[in-house]
């Protein structure tokens, strides 16, 4: 008699190890009443700053567009307007409008589409890390926070260890420094 099994067999035994994996993490993830509490945000930098943008914010994630035409006379920020699918978006770099440094464009590079009250912009940030779930029990304090970016923070999550700001893209939005681009 040979040690090994049939093709059959060693099919069988896969699909059963699969199955097993499944229900391990399974049993791992949240309950539908639970995932009914979870809040949802998408994670990037700001002004060297891990954050997280509420994802009923955010519209759309671009990449950077091909061409942005500078705009005469807008402050430092405003990078100029694009053409995305026929509308003219402004191009922010977020970093520059909190008072840092500017993002040095790279394959990562992203353009968050905000389309709040009538205000429509997209946000230039270094990367966007992806969409995550929390849960209140993630929830934490806001850390000290200096410089322009505390004006629109609206609380804090941990997630692996570090703590994520919320950056509110609303209250960014409706600001009257962020509404007016022309210097």
């Amino acid at each position: 008699m040979t040690d090994t099994l049939s093709p059959s067999r060693e099919l069988i035994l896969l699909l059963q190890e699969i199955e097993q994996r499944s229900r391990r993490r399974a049993e791992n993830q949240p309950t539908q009443a639970e995932q009914q509490n979870l809040w949802e945000g998408i994670l990037f930098t700001a002004a060297g700053v891990p954050a997280v943008a509420p994802l009923d914010e955010v519209t759309e994630i671009l990449n950077y567009p091909a061409a942005v035409t500078r705009v005469p006379g807008a402050k430092h920020w405003l990078l100029g307007i694009a053409n995305i699918r026929g509308n003219l978006l402004p191009v922010i770099d977020l970093q520059v409008f909190l008072g840092s440094k500017p993002i040095i464009r790279g394959k990562r590079s992203r353009i968050l589409v905000i389309d709040i009250d009538g205000v429509r912009a997209g946000l230039l940030v270094g990367g966007v890390q992806g969409l995550r779930h929390f849960t209140e029990g993630q929830r934490t304090a806001v850390p000290g926070v200096a410089g322009e970016i505390e004006t629109y923070v609206r609380g804090a999550f941990t997630l692996e260890g570090e703590v994520r700001l919320v950056l509110s893209m609303k209250g960014l939005a409706e600001s009257s420094d962020f509404q007016v681009a022309a210097a």
